[in-house]
């Protein structure tokens, strides 16, 4: 018998933010603006030993929830047009283990109120390592933290 299997899922998760589509996107794209939102938890923590916001350019990040657990997110920027879009493959790893391999499409539309946002992601779970409803629980408690940033950033 193999421990060996795949889980294969698509989720989106949609979000409308009061602001414009240019504010939104410079909070995704720039890694100081990032660190302050993508924190789901008072224990949670991210470090970024890798940052090169572009096609072709690399993100790792390294997080823990206040444990000696460490997971690290190794994304390449597949696409990327300003203020609409953001496609990037990832791997996930949890302690050294690799628990997944995802693309994630950012997509940004204008709209009267601000900016509606849809996140897809197309996640390949390695055996048994997360689960689905982890990772979109996860996603939608950073995009609520989104919102706080933006409602709360100052413009200067």
């Amino acid at each position: 018998m193999s421990d060996y299997s795949t889980v294969h899922s698509t989720f989106s998760v949609e979000r409308t933010y009061e602001v414009p589509a240019a504010r939104v996107f410079a909070a995704w794209s720039d890694p100081k603006a990032r660190l302050q939102w993508e924190a789901i938890g008072e224990n949670f923590t991210t470090t970024y030993t890798q940052n090169d916001f572009r096609v072709g350019g690399r993100d790792v990040s390294r997080f823990n929830f206040g444990k000696d657990d460490e997971y690290v997110a190794d994304a390449r920027y597949e696409d990327i047009v300003q203020d609409r879009r953001i496609v990037y493959a990832y791997t996930m790893s949890h302690n050294e283990r690799r628990i997944s391999a995802s693309l994630t499409t950012i997509s940004l539309m204008p709209i009267s109120e601000g900016t509606h946002v849809v996140l897809t992601e197309q996640i390949t779970i390695l055996d048994g390592g997360d689960k689905v409803e982890y990772r979109q629980a996860g996603i939608a408690s950073q995009l609520d933290q989104l919102g706080v940033f933006l409602a709360s950033e100052k413009v200067g």
